[in-house]
């Protein structure tokens, strides 16, 4: 069985930064792409970035040059830091990785969400 559990989500300022975490746990083989996305209140769930196994990433442009996504293999661990929030950024946002067990093909899991909340 595998998991996913996020961290460093809270309320922010407008301008200010979080960083966000995401470790995978359980019987992992291989993790391909990792990634977060984010859903407001009324609105569906938009994707953010995402990362692959060898580093290379892609970041939506509402949020390029705020927000960079990493990713530690050695600790299954994706991060996303986000600077200059904006009001707009509120949401809830999910972890997602691709993962292939030792038992099952590669399959889509989700975090439970992590809320960021950006307001004076």
């Amino acid at each position: 069985q595998v998991q996913l559990v996020e961290s460093g989500g809270g309320l922010v300022q407008p301008g200010g930064s979080l960083r966000l975490s995401c470790a995978a746990s359980g019987s992992i083989f291989t993790i391909n792409f990792m990634g977060w996305y984010r859903q407001a209140p009324g609105k569906q769930r938009e994707l953010v970035a995402v990362i692959t196994s060898g580093g290379s990433a892609s970041i939506v442009d509402s949020v390029k040059g705020r927000f960079t996504i990493s990713r530690d293999n050695a600790k299954n661990t994706v991060y996303l830091q986000m600077n200059s929030l904006k009001p707009e950024d509120t949401a809830v946002y999910y972890c997602n990785a691709n993962i292939r067990s030792y038992t099952t093909k590669s399959t889509d899991y989700w975090g439970q969400g992590t809320q960021v909340t950006v307001s004076s």
